[in-house]
């Protein structure tokens, strides 16, 4: 479930992004471009979930 909801945030959060670029830098908003930003990061955060160890193994203190 968090990875449906990391994957939807990154979305909203792309095209919010792409919106406010858009209009900063003057040029039309292109939803194409900030659904491939956002694919984009997606991969990559749950990549990076994936690569990292887990709690047990970094924090057991002895």
């Amino acid at each position: 479930m968090r990875y449906v909801v990391t994957v939807f945030w990154i979305f909203v959060l792309s095209l919010m992004a792409e919106f406010v670029l858009s209009s900063m830098l003057y040029v039309s908003f292109d939803m194409t471009r900030a659904l491939v930003l956002g694919g984009g990061l997606s991969f990559f955060i749950i990549l990076i979930t994936f690569l990292m160890p887990k709690d047990s193994e970094v924090y057991d203190f002895k």
